[in-house]
């Protein structure tokens, strides 16, 4: 008679995961939702042909950084579409899926969609691991101890020790900096697919929009407009995308967790009403959409409480604040970073997982 060897929890965990899906399967949550998406893809081609005409109406006059900013604002609401493509949220076909977020990316946006789907596929693959996860991996905030050390001078440290404080006037740099970057990654000699189509498509907006501003606007207010679309940008994106992954536990590069807790555990949601899933772009069902990127958006919500009670049922810590609590842990969390807080992520599942 053969011995059974005893259920590792890796094991254990990995069918965990298999019920809930099959379960949510049922549900039909995991179904396209193609009203939503070409709606929502309409309205946003509308609206940026619309901010064109607006443009030329309100003239040159400063009233145009109001405008500026409502372009931020759109630019950021397109992104979120765009992200959607990017995670196969929107069409069954993965073609159309790609094609459709080169195009709200680069053409709409001005940001590099094979260079964005680089980054953003490595974040969800390994969220808040050391060495793994880009986005905690910043040329001027350190999420880390180990690099508040590395960063320490006598000219950076009184920077290093209040950086939380200085986060989100930072964001209002993101825009350029996301411009920059992808342009940057697109114009290596890095590996990228269609890169002929990418520059085309980042040079017609990158280029040809600045040179529409300046013809019809004078200089100066085609330089504020300039200016204030990209805070607007910067702060509204940063905003977004910082309550749901910063100031959670950060995970040794060496630690193996099953792909349920490696999601959950590193994620936080956002409370609220629908609002906020518009604000937020759907991103406010952080622990959803990492265990199901290629879910609708708009289903996200209605998964959730299924997530909650399961994770509930199988003791996986599931979190979940207001948007305002969010912002104040990641402030907190970045400035006793700052100040050599050693705040080691310690679990039970990082001994079983080593």
């Amino acid at each position: 008679m053969t011995a059974t060897a005893p259920e590792r929890p890796r094991d254990r965990h990995v069918s965990q995961f298999t019920a809930l899906t099959a379960a949510v399967r049922t549900t039909g949550l995991l179904e396209r939702r193609y009203g939503y998406y070409w709606l929502r893809l309409a309205g946003a081609g509308a609206a940026f042909l619309a901010t064109f005409g607006v443009i030329l109406l309100v003239g040159d006059s400063w009233w145009q950084l109001a405008v500026a900013a409502g372009m931020g604002i759109l630019m950021t609401q397109i992104a979120f579409l765009g992200h959607d493509a990017a995670h196969r949220q929107i069409f069954a076909s993965g073609k159309w899926n790609d094609w459709t977020a080169l195009i709200l990316a680069n053409l709409f946006v001005g940001l590099s969609h094979g260079w964005w789907q680089s980054k953003h596929s490595r974040h969800h693959a390994n969220p808040n691991k050391r060495g793994a996860d880009p986005d905690i991996d910043l040329p001027v905030v350190s999420f880390t101890p180990e690099q508040a050390d590395a960063r320490r001078h006598p000219v950076t440290d009184w920077f290093v020790r209040r950086q939380g404080w200085a986060f989100f006037p930072l964001l209002l740099l993101e825009g350029l900096d996301l411009h920059v970057t992808s342009t940057r990654r697109v114009l290596s000699r890095d590996r990228l697919k269609r890169r002929g189509l990418e520059v085309t498509l980042l040079a017609v907006r990158l280029l040809g929009f600045p040179a529409f501003l300046f013809l019809v606007l004078s200089p100066g207010v085609a330089a504020a407009f300039l200016g204030v679309q990209l805070a607007v940008f910067g702060l509204y994106m940063g905003a977004s995308f910082a309550p749901n992954h910063k100031g959670m536990p950060i995970v040794p590069k060496d630690l193996r967790l099953d792909f349920l807790r490696r999601q959950t555990l590193m994620s936080r949601n956002i409370t609220g009403g629908r609002w906020v899933d518009v604000v937020m772009g759907g991103l406010n069902f952080q622990v959803e959409h990492h265990l199901f990127p290629n879910m609708p958006r708009p289903n996200l919500r209605a998964v959730a409480p299924m997530v909650r009670k399961f994770c509930a049922e199988h003791s996986v810590t599931y979190t979940e604040t207001s948007l305002w609590t969010s912002y104040v842990i990641v402030v907190r969390h970045l400035n006793e970073v700052g100040l050599g807080v050693r705040d080691t992520f310690t679990c039970p599942l990082v001994a079983q997982y080593r």
